[in-house]
């Protein structure tokens, strides 16, 4: 079983997966420091657990044996089902109810998909514990103070499987990604570490020697 919050650092990009979870580097950045402290926030075990007819549920302990995942979601809301609903019950409160999962992020809405599959990979957890179907799931950017609304959708559940598929295969074989520069890597708290910038031409150690240490001087 692999962490399920890794999967967002594997569609980010797979090498800087690898360092983190197979190789167990890890270097901080202003970034990740502000999404440490967010999720502090969200962490925090006095703030308020029922709003009208949600409950919110913060640390919940996931896990999927299909996807070969688990870890913690920030917060499960609970919504109340309908009577014909798949549906859960909660010892703490009357009723039934459908999981909601909420992942809050630092930043603001993304174009690609690595926030979008870690919360895909959370939903699919909770169907599976509880033999529910999940249809939706939210995004709370910091930034911006507002949700995004993911539907979960075949295709991203499909993306989601091939990832953690993926990950299961680099875990097993033990072999890196090779490093390409790209443009995410400015922002990247991995980059002196990944060394992308010897990546391209220059993928394996005998290429470098070959180019910068053997090459004949001008």
């Amino acid at each position: 079983m692999l962490m399920l919050s890794g999967i967002q650092h594997f569609v980010f990009c797979p090498r800087q997966w690898a360092l983190i979870h197979v190789d167990g580097h890890w270097a901080e950045n202003r970034l990740t420091a502000e999404g440490q402290l967010l999720h502090r926030r969200v962490d925090d075990p006095f703030a308020r657990q029922k709003n009208n007819d949600i409950v919110t549920l913060r640390r919940v302990m996931l896990a999927s044996h299909w996807l070969g995942l688990h870890g913690i979601a920030d917060a499960v809301e609970l919504h109340p089902a309908a009577a014909d609903e798949p549906s859960i019950a909660h010892p703490r409160y009357e009723g039934r109810w459908k999981p909601y999962p909420v992942e809050y992020k630092r930043g603001k809405i993304k174009a690609d998909d690595c926030d979008r599959v870690q919360l895909c990979a959370q939903a699919i957890c909770l169907e599976e514990m509880h033999g529910v179907r999940i249809d939706e799931a939210a995004l709370f950017y910091g930034e911006i103070r507002r949700r995004e609304i993911v539907p979960l959708t075949a295709e991203l559940r499909e993306k989601t499987k091939c990832c953690a598929d993926a990950m299961h295969e680099i875990s097993r074989t033990q072999v890196l990604p090779s490093a390409q520069r790209r443009q995410q890597c400015k922002s990247c708290s991995m980059s002196d570490i990944c060394l992308p910038k010897l990546g391209g031409e220059t993928q394996s150690a005998a290429n470098y020697l070959k180019l910068n240490l053997y090459a004949e001087n001008p």
